[in-house]
């Protein structure tokens, strides 16, 4: 099971950095998700691949006619938060606005209700885990948030199945797709979105996904954006990372579609049992 999904922000969106961290930098920068979004949906359209949006409730407000078009062409909508800020540094007060103002943001466009959520950064952590209860009374049913591994912003190593899992945290359940993961001498792997799926050939990344019962990709619009400015603040670490690969993305994310069969998180849903998935008790 190979699962397509989309985490809809702008190329500027960088966590971690000072110079991209709050609204009133982003408005410094030149906006680039119309050009991201258009090239994005017609690859989707000219390979007849579903696939499910996480879309930032900021980008919703600014540039609703980009989660219109998205919803328009029957692709499933998530949020992916209202700001983009890490979890973990935010109170579960400020969280729970966050998500609520997204979620009813998102909801007004679509005229649908938003099910899925992924945390920005993979940043719910084995330090807040509050947000799993928040997320789950904001009315979310599958989260997508875990990277079961160590991972830049934390990660959750402990869960420990990357694998579609229920997960139960203070008396609530939800539904988790996490990240997966290909174990090589015992280190977890990860090749399925971002600067990992930028940074490997394809030729791995395709042994991997061939040798891989459950995938779970996470593609952003500026994985695919070649010509994006360079944040000249960031380190040179925080750099390599953010701008390698970036020239050959868009054909290896074509590959990638043309060679396996990917769905959206809904056909995933029907298709799991989820009587006989692990039980992640936190």
């Amino acid at each position: 099971m190979n699962i397509l999904t989309f985490d809809i922000e702008e190329w500027f969106h960088l966590l971690d950095n000072d110079s991209t961290r709050h609204l009133d930098q982003w408005v410094t920068y030149e906006s680039r998700i119309h050009r991201n979004m258009d090239k994005l949906l017609l690859l989707l359209k000219n390979n007849n691949v579903r696939a499910t949006f996480f879309c930032l409730g900021w980008i919703a407000e600014k540039y609703p006619d980009v989660i219109r078009n998205i919803a328009d062409g029957g692709y499933e909508v998530g949020s992916h938060t209202r700001m983009h800020q890490l979890v973990y540094d935010q109170t579960p007060q400020e969280f729970t606005n966050d998500l609520k103002h997204s979620i009813s943001t998102l909801e007004a466009i679509i005229g649908k209700k938003v099910r899925y959520f992924r945390a920005p950064g993979f940043s719910i952590t084995e330090n807040n885990k509050w947000a799993f209860e928040i997320i789950a009374e904001q009315g979310i049913e599958i989260d997508c948030s875990v990277f079961p591994a160590t991972g830049s912003h934390g990660g959750f190593p402990s869960f420990k199945s990357p694998v579609p899992s229920l997960l139960k945290y203070n008396g609530i359940t939800l539904k988790e797709l996490p990240i997966n993961y290909k174990s090589i001498l015992g280190k977890a792997i990860i090749f399925s979105g971002g600067g990992y799926f930028r940074m490997y050939p394809y030729a791995l990344i395709k042994n991997w996904t061939k040798k891989s019962d459950y995938v779970m990709s996470y593609i952003h619009p500026r994985d695919l954006d070649p010509s994006q400015p360079i944040i000249e603040e960031l380190s040179a670490l925080r750099r390599f990372k953010s701008y390698v690969g970036l020239k050959g993305a868009e054909k290896k994310l074509e590959k990638w579609l043309n060679d396996f069969e990917f769905i959206d998180i809904g056909t995933a849903d029907k298709l799991i049992d989820w009587n006989n998935v692990p039980i992640v008790e936190l």
